[in-house]
């Protein structure tokens, strides 16, 4: 990001030359460079001192836009300051955790950056938890301090909580206190005095949830990563210096925390609304002129499932990049998309433990729809069999990933499986005669039908091509004679229709005959979660 840490990176050819092309090398004033350099050297390349550099470089630009109105990078730097005197007043200090339960506005952000200054960990919850999930989490990392929107004070009631703060009120009450008497963020923020913090001696963690789609989330911690972190992103995806970036994907999540992380680095306005809605993301993206959209793969089917006349209504001719990520693009989801809106569908395949693992351009997507691209600089990635050896090129197995990304471990303990320095991604898969990444499914998915092996997702894929079907979802389910049995779930387009026996005939005519479902059942909708995973396990509770 600056000074000695861009001198390391412009040493190695490949990341000088991504450096360059994205904007990030640039010239500053002598007198800025040795304040850039102190504040690298004193907060980290955290969001404490990613924001804080930001505050030097361009002080006077704007670098958030939420429901509220604008704030320049200046304002963002000291509401932080503020924000982090009165968290620490309330307990908060080096190696504590402070819990978030924000939607994407600006408190997500000032909280990210205020904990980090006082070198406390963050603790990102997702928005759509059920109660229970809230209490385990919460009772496993203990944090002082919950951060949470007005809306989510009920699920909350059953938590274990010493202290908490109320970062969106609705109507009016975003300062002050709330009715029951809980400070507000703006409250805090507008109490505290907003000058320069000494540095803590510690640098907090980010802690990311896992989705908890096949049992409890578990806390994924990472430290702070380096420039090579973002050199590996870019290399594959051409994000710039001063685009203006709507991140649609929740900033609790893996891929929106990426894009919050990179605006630091560079210099991006990031514009956030507090939900998605389908029409309503592509009038955001045009009334701000928005050079980059970063959404889970969901976002897109639900933008394609609009009416054809509103979808020409909306030209987004101000994006270069769309940048999604978070599960597989389904079908010709793909293609369709760059159809309507031109090809700047950038697809990254990666997870929670290992960040992201490869990346699918507009070409990959084009030759290859069915591929997650390759790997970015700085990435490996082998296939292993099941005693850990390596597997030639096009034979299937389990992926593993190695990069500077990998996290270190859950909070309560364990691990995912490690060969070579690698982590597994938790997938199978296999590296095509072109180079590129082919993922057939989770490993804990694939089941056996009557001898032969079935991954889900394959069949998911196949159906979700037919003209009918909008979102489909399968499981494996116990049968007395097969051992197990596919059992898909499909929602069909508005006024689409197909019945049990086209959709079985549909999988016969392109895949072999022991894949066809046993069973298709028929869903107004799929069970997902806020990072727009379907959750399976529901599914399955369904079928019993």
């Amino acid at each position: 990001m600056l000074s000695n840490l861009l001198g390391r990176a412009a040493a190695a050819g490949t990341g000088a030359k991504v450096l360059a092309s994205s904007g990030i090398i640039r010239p500053y004033p002598p007198a800025v460079l040795v304040r850039l350099a102190r504040t690298v050297k004193d907060w980290g390349t955290g969001p404490a001192g990613g924001f804080a550099t930001l505050a030097v470089r361009f002080p006077d630009r704007v670098g958030l836009v939420d429901e509220l109105g604008e704030l320049t990078f200046g304002e963002m730097h000291r509401r932080s300051n503020a924000l982090a005197r009165a968290l620490r007043a309330r307990g908060v200090g080096e190696g504590d955790a402070v819990a978030l339960m924000c939607r994407n506005h600006r408190g997500f952000v000032d909280t990210t950056v205020a904990a980090a200054k006082l070198g406390a960990d963050l603790l990102y919850l997702n928005t759509a938890f059920a109660g229970p999930q809230l209490v385990d989490v919460l009772e496993r990392e203990k944090p002082t301090v919950v951060v949470h929107d007005e809306e989510f004070t009920e699920l909350l009631a059953d938590a274990d909580v010493e202290q908490r703060v109320l970062a969106w009120v609705e109507g009016d009450g975003n300062d002050g206190a709330g009715d029951d008497g809980v400070p507000t963020l703006e409250g805090l923020v507008d109490g505290a005095d907003d000058a320069d913090l000494d540095p803590p001696d510690r640098h907090g963690r980010i802690i990311i949830l896992t989705s908890g789609t096949t049992g409890t989330p578990k806390g994924a911690p990472r430290n702070e990563a380096g420039i090579d972190a973002a050199i590996s992103l870019l290399s594959r995806m051409p994000l710039r210096h001063g685009w203006r970036t709507h991140i649609a994907a929740p900033l609790f999540h893996t891929w929106g925390f990426a894009h919050l992380a990179l605006a630091m680095l560079l210099g991006s306005t990031i514009v956030l609304k507090r939900r998605f809605d389908p029409e309503d993301c592509l009038r955001t993206v045009e009334e701000h002129r928005c050079d980059s959209l970063a959404v889970i793969p969901v976002f897109l089917q639900r933008i394609l499932g609009l009416e054809e006349g509103v979808l020409q209504r909306h030209s987004l001719d101000s994006v270069k990049v769309v940048a999604s990520s978070g599960s597989a693009l389904p079908g010709d989801l793909a293609v369709t998309w760059m159809d309507h809106f031109g090809d700047n569908l950038y697809n990254i395949y990666g997870s929670t433990e290992v960040a992201y693992a490869s990346i699918a351009t507009p070409v990959d997507l084009r030759e290859a729809p069915a591929s997650a691209g390759m790997p970015p600089w700085g990435t490996t990635v082998k296939v292993y069999d099941d005693e850990g050896r390596e597997v030639p090129q096009g034979v299937s197995g389990r992926i593993f990933v190695g990069n500077s990304l990998l996290f270190e471990g859950y909070t309560g303990g364990g691990g995912k499986d490690m060969i070579d320095g690698l982590m597994a991604t938790g997938d199978v898969g296999r590296i095509g005669d072109d180079g590129r990444i082919y993922v057939e499914g989770r490993d804990d998915e694939m089941i056996v039908s009557g001898g032969e092996n079935v991954f889900p997702k394959e069949v998911e894929d196949c159906l979700a091509r037919h003209e009918a079907v909008v979102d489909v979802a399968a499981v494996g389910i116990d049968d007395a004679d097969y051992g197990k049995r596919l059992r898909a779930f499909v929602v069909l387009r508005n006024g689409a229709s197909a019945d049990e026996d086209e959709l079985k005939g549909w999988v016969k005519q392109n895949l072999a005959r022991y894949k066809v479902p046993k069973e298709i059942v028929f869903l107004d909708e799929l069970p997902r979660n806020a990072t727009g995973k379907v959750l399976k396990r529901e599914l399955k509770d369904r079928t019993e």
